[in-house]
């Protein structure tokens, strides 16, 4: 894991730059959240548990980049990441999932995440152990008969120096070669393998907030009582390769010590963003109808984000330093809707700007993902050039600002939905036109997109 205080607020800030355009304050206060998780690492133990993160809520309407900056700060400090939207806790007479389920799906990514690791780190060691095992496939080992009890112990002869064990070992070693070269990839061998199909079935646990798919299997029930199935394959020794080292890597992990890791992980680092939070916030109007159901659901999160513990099958895990962004457009509701225990829970409120035509034109060119890059990428591979010019990604950006006042105002997911429609038609002809050079100009983008923006019912149907 890379340590999170390599990275000071203005490197975090400088690689959210890389896939985000601006927000420079909704940046800047996530990046402070990550340094303040190393920096009560270095408090006074007796002081450390009483350190509890700062909570911070996104303000902002669709599209503008509320997820991108979470999801991208927990790739940078390598945590435990979970996104939940609020609204799905909201159903009126039938609750799907319990809250507490935030938490025990966020440890199952917690123990995969430590698991992976877990698996790179011994990933040499499983490559040495799946070369011998393959190396006895292809080349079984002599069957020696059994010892005679009553011969004399002196009586078995030893291997002389470049005797009868010596053609075997050169044999060997000649095939190691062969094998490392490559040469016998197309070859096929049988193996015995750990059977892996099939998940085993599954039970429903009933709780008293609803139903909760534990996809809890009996041979988790059972531990060890169960033997592991194994059954022959044939296989090319190419894929045969793959197989063991996947087999023997996951034999070299000790899963007790990946559960405590991933738990210490999911307590220490974890990040939970919920989205939509403006859905449960009962506007200040009235407090009848779904309002009632709003509430309760602040109410039944409120436990997990000020700290509990919760009970997962791979043990129990408490909240209490986990960082909680939530994140609304409140077009409707305002943050000061929320419950009060649960406006406390999250201190820092950031406010997230519109995005207007200049961030939109930044937004296709910037970003080491941005959209011109991607359909110029994706295009390459059936041979087909495009050219983007300053005026035909300046006239995009127009276009879809315009559409985003017009109608819905989506941010910049409305891109996706102009570019798409602005290269529906070459990307249909592309494999046919391979070899052919395109140029996307302001005249190119007009042609194919100015008649569908002015006809605005039109506009609202399509983009």
């Amino acid at each position: 894991m890379t340590d999170p205080k390599t990275f000071t607020p203005r490197e975090v800030v400088s690689e959210l730059d890389r896939y985000i355009v601006g927000q420079p304050e909704a940046k800047r206060a996530v990046a402070i959240a990550l340094r303040n998780r190393w920096r009560r690492q270095q408090v006074p133990e007796e002081l450390r548990d009483e350190i509890a993160p700062k909570n911070i809520i996104m303000i902002g309407p669709t599209g503008v980049g509320k997820t991108e900056v979470a999801r991208r700060l927990a790739k940078l400090a390598q945590a435990p990441f979970l996104k939940v939207e609020a609204s799905k806790f909201t159903e009126v007479g039938y609750v799907g999932r319990d809250v507490e389920s935030i938490v025990r799906d966020l440890t199952e990514l917690g123990v995969a995440l430590v698991l992976e690791e877990e698996k790179r780190a011994v990933q040499s060691k499983a490559e040495q152990r799946a070369e011998e095992r393959l190396l006895d496939a292809l080349l079984p080992p002599p069957i020696a008969g059994p010892p005679d009890p009553d011969a004399p112990q002196e009586a078995i002869p030893l291997p002389a120096s470049g005797a009868s064990a010596e053609p075997s070992g050169s044999t060997r070693e000649k095939l190691r070669r062969l094998l490392r070269q490559g040469a016998l990839d197309e070859r096929e061998v049988e193996l015995e393998l750990q059977d892996g199909g099939g998940a085993g079935p599954s039970i429903s646990l009933f709780t008293p907030q609803g139903v909760e798919e534990m996809g809890m299997q009996f041979k988790d029930l059972l531990g060890g009582l169960l033997p592991n199935k194994t059954r022959r394959r044939r296989l090319s020794v190419a894929d045969a390769r793959e197989a063991l080292v996947v087999e023997e890597a996951a034999r070299l992990v000790d899963m007790d010590q990946v559960r405590e890791r991933a738990i210490a992980r999911v307590e220490q680092s974890g990040i939970v963003f919920i989205d939509e939070i403006d859905k449960v916030a009962s506007a200040s109007s009235g407090r009848s109808g779904p309002d009632v159901s709003r509430e309760g659901v602040q109410r039944d999160l409120l436990p997990i984000v000020e700290g509990s513990s919760v009970q997962t099958k791979h043990g129990t895990v408490r909240t209490d330093h986990v960082l909680f962004i939530a994140a609304g457009a409140f077009h409707v509701a305002k943050p000061s809707d929320l419950i009060p225990e649960l406006q406390g829970r999250f201190p820092i409120r950031v406010e997230l700007t519109p995005l207007a035509k200049e961030d939109f034109v930044r937004i296709l060119t910037e970003p080491r993902n941005s959209l011109v890059r991607q359909y110029t990428e994706l295009l390459a591979t059936e041979q087909v050039t495009v050219e983007f010019k300053e005026d035909g990604i300046a006239t995009i950006a127009e276009l879809a600002s315009q559409v985003n006042e017009r109608t819905e105002n989506i941010g910049a997911r409305r891109l996706h939905t102009v570019m798409e429609r602005l290269l529906e038609e070459l990307s249909f002809e592309a494999p046919d036109l391979a070899g052919s050079r395109h140029v996307v100009d302001e005249a190119f983008v007009r042609s194919r997109l100015q008649s569908l923006i002015e006809d605005e019912d039109l506009s609202r149907f399509i983009l």
